[in-house]
């Protein structure tokens, strides 16, 4: 039987970076993962080959119009294997970079599924069906979360897919139905948009992207209706029936009224995820999951001692970034550190074009909140480097109070700004003020720029036009 100061079920961003920090500090740890490879949903089937799709074919987009604009005439052709096989290189040294960090800090991947099998045990069950018993003084729970099912839509990864399926279609769809309007959804629908598939994207609210700032919303769906896609917003989805050439969706309006039929050859289910933790054996030391599958946890601690949780199978922001956190907080107090994550202060990404992102509190949050702020906004429209590169759609919005001038939420909506919204995080981090960003010298020509003319502009004296 192994021994182990701490063991990790799942290795996804939660889980080896946990397995990474602990070996860092002197730990004697393990992951268990029964993946191939290591990474979770996000480096093998999430956040990395949905990137290289959405890079890959704004570049096929933009040649397709914008490079005439610039002076530069081509006929660009798509060559889809070559895409997807691309996609995957990239992950693979990913993942093997991975790898090469368990060895360097000493940490040992035990391959296959892993189950708690009592107080300070980790079963674990390999593909040959062989099982081992892992002792660990510590256990941390990161197995992720999975994608969500509807009733009546039987996802078969053929003809109604789920994101993983999304990220590997045969062909560009001609009628690609994306059902729901949230992060993942508009990701994966706007890459296949942008490779020529027809993208109808149905709704369940009456509104997309749930948890973003309302008007940053309307903006972002007024750019993604421009590029040629269209919204049914308001309308459940009751039914699809796959076949061999495609599937019939059954719909109604939420607010009441005749049902309809929607015709496609691929349909992307992108409602949501939820926690994993099938078949983890938490019953054996008396851990009870809630309603909507949370582990409930205090700092990361479960209810049994020396059982741990983190990342999407707890409460907060179910982000690979928010998990990291999660790993190296947890972690530092299994080795008798302090630990902390403020969920306020992780920051949200959508990576289509344009880019949207955010950190801390939406006007929504703040007026059900009762708490009177300022808001300084700032056009790209207006922004110099934005102007010279023909990307001039969006705007930041910072959000500070009206007594104190503290940030309490930025909101951005433009070019690049997934790299932008770092630097709000930072300013909130240390609770600084909108007067201290906007009094903090940007170079120029950037698109940063906007971020300090958006804080100036809580106090009125912005300075571009």
């Amino acid at each position: 039987m192994a021994q182990y100061d701490v063991v990790i079920i799942g290795g996804g961003p939660g889980g080896y970076n946990a397995a990474i920090r602990a070996g860092q500090l002197g730990l004697k740890a393990a992951c268990v993962e029964m993946r191939g490879t290591l990474g979770g949903t996000c480096l093998n089937v999430g956040c990395m080959p949905s990137k290289a799709l959405l890079h890959a074919s704004e570049l096929f987009d933009a040649a397709n119009g914008e490079f005439a604009t610039l002076g530069i005439e081509v006929k660009p052709k798509l060559n889809l294997v070559q895409m997807m096989k691309q996609k995957a290189e990239s992950v693979a040294a990913l993942t093997k970079g991975i790898e090469f960090l368990f060895k360097k800090n000493k940490v040992d991947w035990v391959k296959g599924k892993g189950r708690i099998a009592g107080p300070g045990k980790v079963e674990v069950t390999g593909e040959d069906g062989a099982t081992q018993i892992l002792d660990a003084k510590n256990i941390v729970i990161a197995t992720g979360s999975e994608p969500s099912g509807l009733p009546g839509v039987s996802v078969d990864n053929d003809r109604i897919v789920d994101s993983t399926g999304a990220l590997s279609l045969p062909e560009v769809p001609k009628h690609l139905v994306v059902i729901g309007a949230g992060i993942i959804g508009l990701e994966l629908g706007s890459v296949w948009r942008r490779l020529g598939a027809k993208v109808t994207v149905v709704e369940f609210l009456d509104r997309i992207s749930p948890g973003m700032d309302a008007e940053v919303a309307k903006t972002f769906q007024r750019s993604l209706t421009k590029q040629g896609m269209e919204f049914k917003l308001g309308t459940k989805v009751t039914g699809g029936q796959a076949s061999k050439k495609g599937v019939t969706l059954t719909m109604e309006p939420v607010a009441g009224g005749a049902a309809e039929t929607l015709e496609a050859d691929y349909v992307l289910l992108a409602i949501g995820r939820r926690p994993y933790t099938e078949g983890l054996g938490l019953e054996t030391v008396g851990v009870e999951a809630d309603k909507r599958g949370f582990i409930p946890t205090d700092h990361f601690r479960t209810s049994a001692q020396g059982v741990w949780a983190i990342g999407d199978v707890i409460l907060g922001p179910m982000l690979a970034h928010k998990a990291e956190e999660d790993a190296v907080a947890c972690i530092e107090m299994i080795a008798g550190k302090y630990g902390h994550v403020d969920y306020n202060l992780v920051p949200s990404v959508v990576y289509t074009t344009p880019e949207v992102a955010w950190v801390g509190k939406n006007e929504e949050e703040l007026k059900a909140q009762g708490r009177a702020y300022k808001v300084g906004k700032f056009p790209f429209t207006a922004n110099s480097r934005a102007k010279i590169n023909h990307e001039t759609e969006g705007f930041v919005k910072v959000l500070a109070d009206a007594q104190t001038d503290e940030i309490l939420g930025a909101h951005l909506i433009g070019p690049q700004v997934s790299e932008m919204v770092g630097e709000f995080a930072v300013a909130m981090t240390f609770r600084a003020a909108s007067e201290d960003v906007a009094r903090i010298c940007h170079p120029h020509p950037t698109r940063s720029e906007a971020l300090r003319q958006a804080s100036m502009g809580v106090e009125g004296w912005t300075m571009q036009a």
